[in-house]
């Protein structure tokens, strides 16, 4: 009888997937969405930067005249000290918060919300930033990253700027043992086998002549745990 897989370890959830949450310094998230700064302008400042586990960016701690402290990723050049501002009314100015519907076109922009008030959702990992391109049938157009293009309402609120930190990704593991302590402080497996490299009682596409799976590697809707492996019930699969 062959051993779990890897998604049905993840599926259990131990320790070994579990996110070291307890750990993390604060949740990214703006402040309560009231009419003050629906229709005019809340000021605040940069009180500290600090370096959470849980974001790949630093995190820019911000108190407002109202007493509200929050927690967001920080932009190029913000410093401690720093004036900011929040609201309808707010300047176009790095780490300003403002509704979509107050930002002009061509603007970089993150921590974009999906919903007006719910804190951010998009573009929120270091060096990533979102396009403002424009209002269409009462919508506001943002191309993400990824270059796709989502609308959104244009009372959802988003932040000016670019997140900081976009060289992380570019400097190099140098050894084994490095990714393995990051990996393991958030959470991930390393390393990980591929399916191909092992035995055929331990993963479906092992086995065979050569790294190859053998099979097609979209698995159906309703196959049981152990089976589904590679695209799970995928819509199509192939380049666009």
């Amino acid at each position: 009888m062959g051993k779990n897989l890897i998604q049905q370890k993840r599926g259990k959830g131990s320790t070994t997937y579990r996110a070291h949450s307890f750990r993390w310094k604060a949740r990214i998230q703006y402040r309560a969405y009231d009419e003050q700064e629906k229709k005019g302008v809340v000021h605040g400042r940069v009180i500290n930067i600090i370096d959470c586990p849980g974001h790949s960016a630093p995190l820019a701690v911000i108190k407002y005249e109202t007493g509200d402290e929050v927690y967001l990723p920080a932009p190029y050049h913000v410093r401690v000290n720093q004036q900011v501002a929040a609201g309808a009314q707010a300047p176009i100015n790095q780490c300003s918060v403002l509704p979509l519907r107050s930002i002009p076109e061509g603007t970089d922009v993150y921590n974009i919300e999906s919903v007006p008030g719910d804190g951010g959702a998009f573009c929120r990992t270091a060096g990533s930033s979102a396009k403002v391109l424009g209002m269409l049938n009462n919508k506001v157009v943002i191309q993400l990253p990824s270059k796709k293009k989502r609308e959104f309402d244009p009372g959802c609120r988003a932040t000016i700027g670019i997140i900081a930190g976009a060289g992380r990704t570019e400097k190099p593991w140098l050894k084994a043992g490095k990714k393995h302590h990051a990996k393991r402080a958030a959470g991930k497996l390393y390393p990980r086998t591929a399916g191909v490299a092992m035995n055929a009682v331990n993963h479906p596409f092992g086995s065979g002549r050569g790294r190859h799976a053998g099979k097609p590697k979209t698995s159906p809707r309703f196959a049981p745990p152990g089976r589904k492996v590679g695209k799970i019930r995928a819509r199509r699969t192939g380049r666009r």
